[in-house]
């Protein structure tokens, strides 16, 4: 897992893992803990380190337990004009090379955790044979291949922050076996 150092006002060095910040605001000291809500480790009359410490037990707790946060866009863009879910688009027209009409599908954005993402097409039907019933078969297929996709992503996601997690356990045993 990414670690920073911080240098405290009181000259401190600290290696500080992503997902927790510092928080010094007038009487306000402590580290927040940012990964599946929020949580103030308040300094309270200790030092900064043992703050530190319980802020970053939670969120090896919380990585080993909870899903992992994802960047998938969870609602369409208020600028999309058609009413299909987000990652779905369409219908495409297009009129392939030595045909006479014209086919309509869907396009299906295809997230990857790690790695572009693809795109798939379903199809609905040509000029002559689109109904409503098609596309309304369509969508729902688009649907089913876009749940599936983002499923896999998340977990795709969660395993890799899970690693991060047992990468970051492993540092703060070899930095303990070091201090002593």
């Amino acid at each position: 897992m990414k670690t920073r150092q911080i240098t405290l006002a009181g000259g401190e060095t600290l290696q500080v893992p992503q997902c927790v910040q510092r928080i010094d605001h007038r009487a306000t000291h402590g580290w927040q803990l940012r990964y599946g809500g929020t949580k103030l480790y308040s300094d309270g009359v200790g030092k900064p380190e043992a703050s530190l410490t319980r802020a970053t037990k939670e969120l090896l707790r919380r990585i080993a337990t909870l899903p992992a946060p994802t960047t998938l866009q969870a609602q369409p863009s208020i600028n999309k004009s058609s009413d299909l879910p987000v990652g779905i688009s369409g219908p495409i027209l297009r009129q392939r090379r030595g045909s006479r009409v014209r086919d309509a599908s869907l396009s299906v954005s295809i997230p990857r955790f790690g790695e572009k993402p693809q795109r798939r097409n379903v199809y609905i039907g040509t000029e002559n044979t689109y109904t409503h019933d098609r596309y309304e078969v369509a969508v729902t297929k688009a649907m089913e291949i876009r749940a599936q996709a983002e499923e896999v992503y998340r977990r795709a996601a969660t395993r890799a922050k899970r690693a991060e997690g047992k990468s970051l356990k492993q540092q703060i045993r070899d930095a303990a076996v070091a201090g002593h």
